[in-house]
């Protein structure tokens, strides 16, 4: 649960269909955090306490984890680390590699020319390799990367969250673009992806983001939007 709102009215939920939330063991073992005033129907004053205890600790355990990912990446950073995968081609050499591989060029060559893995390589000219099955002609086409910009304090909040391996990677090979006191991040990748890391940013829509994530999160939500209603 993302915060003490989101507790409350999972609260309600329960009291609604007539389920009991007790605590497992310990000195409030015998609580029941659904438990109401039987004239007002409204939660007990030591059941919301307890709540807002037990959501304020979560909290502040998140906001020290999240500042120590972050003083840990900047330590690596001062050092000269850069840390995550080897990056994937750039959307702009791409052409490049696949004309080298038509022309003959070895994946392997490929890979220390670019300084990229050879599995990058491989997914960039997957299509063209000898293995390659020809889809059917109603196969839909692939989607091709598209570019948006991701504010900064998303991006920032989507740093420190789980994210998969190609999450992580868009997330890793964006280009970071200043303005004014704070930045955006320019990721390439494709619409489903962009999506991907639109779900990821929603606790920035809760009760304990402050407003200017949630402003930001708007600002990126509009911009996946438009992926969905642009046409070919």
């Amino acid at each position: 649960m993302r915060g003490t709102g989101h507790i409350l009215d999972v609260l309600d939920v329960l009291h609604r269909d007539r389920l009991a939330l007790r605590i497992h063991d310990g000195a409030f073992s015998a609580m029941d955090l659904t438990a109401r005033h039987p004239r007002t129907g409204e939660l007990l004053s030591t059941v919301k306490f307890m709540v807002q205890t037990l959501a304020a600790a979560g909290e502040l355990q998140r906001d020290l984890q999240r500042e120590l990912t972050y003083d840990g990446l900047r330590a690596a950073e001062a050092k000269g680390n850069k840390g995550g995968r080897r990056p994937a081609v750039p959307a702009g050499k791409i052409n490049a590699v696949r004309t080298a591989y038509l022309q003959g060029r070895s994946i392997a060559a490929l890979a220390r020319d670019h300084d990229v893995s050879r599995r990058a390589i491989r997914t960039a000219v997957a299509d063209l390799m000898p293995e390659h099955v020809v889809a059917d002609e109603g196969t839909p086409a692939p989607e091709l990367a598209v570019a948006l910009d991701m504010p900064g304090k998303v991006a920032d909040f989507l740093r420190a969250t789980e994210l998969d391996d190609a999450e992580r990677a868009a997330l890793d090979h964006g280009v970071t673009v200043r303005r004014g006191q704070g930045y955006t991040l320019r990721i390439t990748t494709v619409p489903a992806v962009h999506r991907q890391l639109l779900d990821r940013c929603q606790p920035l829509d809760g009760t304990t983001a402050v407003p200017a994530q949630r402003k930001a999160r708007r600002e990126y939500e509009n911009r996946v939007s438009t992926l969905a209603t642009a046409g070919p």
